[in-house]
């Protein structure tokens, strides 16, 4: 009988703290800045920082850590991390401002660029997800709560298609190469969405558009452990820590590991 992994729950406890920062924040009176990339900053990314750096430095006081709060380090030290930490304290900061619950803490453990840990929190609803390379995926509701193992579904008729709010264009064509047209969409901000489909409630999110190597790392590892893939678009799987830019490559995130997707993202 498969037991929850012990190290992805121990993280886990850091994320529920940094969770707590969070909050605290959450349900105060806060104030919004801007980043040089325009992205927003306030109080709570800063909190759940100073709580995940602590938590994780003493879990190893030698594994570095990557996160958005902090300054990236160059390439040239980076190149040479076989493991390190890979963070986002708040992500969906904009959906915190917008105070609609729709964010997460993110903390993945990268072991030669593929993420073998991910523990995904969101703050409001206390749903907490945490996979381990080879040991599955796992939902706890409620902190004390019980673990539930979760699984991905099989592609049905009728797929569900998690992320984005907006319709046509692009994204509707590839989902259309893909899945077909009979789909319908859940809207729903950060890497909740991975969530969604690793729990067997929708199939697909495809993303065209920027994101940062620390949005997906966490989530792809639930979503993985849970069944699915995290694929970019020609059919291969994300990796991290591949160069000087933390940035990914458009992808899609699916819930059916028996389908073939490669293909389909190559058919004309």
């Amino acid at each position: 009988m498969s037991t929850t992994p012990a190290l992805a729950r121990q993280v886990g406890e850091i994320a529920r703290a940094a969770g707590a920062a969070i909050l605290a924040v959450y349900h105060s009176d806060f104030a919004v800045q801007t980043k040089a990339d325009a992205s927003p900053l306030t109080a709570a990314d800063l909190a759940a920082q100073q709580v995940i750096m602590t938590g994780l430095g003493g879990l190893d006081p030698i594994l570095p850590v990557l996160s958005e709060e902090a300054k990236a380090l160059p390439w040239s030290e980076r190149q040479h991390w076989s493991r390190y930490w890979l963070v986002d304290p708040l992500d969906g900061t904009r959906e915190f401002v917008k105070r609609n619950g729709e964010f997460t803490v993110n903390i993945a453990l990268i072991e030669n660029h593929r993420c073998v840990l991910g523990v995904v929190l969101a703050p409001v609803t206390g749903e907490l997800f945490i996979a381990e390379s080879g040991q599955g995926a796992w939902l706890q509701s409620q902190g004390e709560g019980d673990w539930q193992r979760i699984r991905t579904r099989p592609l049905g008729p009728a797929p569900v298609v998690a992320g984005s709010r907006s319709h046509g264009g692009p994204e509707a064509t590839m989902l259309q190469q893909l899945i077909g047209t009979e789909y319908q969409r859940v809207p729903l901000g950060s890497s909740l969405k991975f969530c969604l489909i690793a729990r067997g409630a929708a199939d697909v999110y495809l993303r065209l558009g920027l994101t940062s190597e620390w949005d997906t790392a966490a989530a792809q590892c639930v979503l993985e452990e849970a069944g699915g893939a995290v694929l970019d678009l020609a059919g291969q799987p994300f990796l991290y820590n591949r160069g000087e830019s933390l940035l990914n490559p458009e992808f899609i995130a699916v819930g059916d590991g028996a389908i073939d997707w490669a293909s389909r993202l190559r058919a004309p």
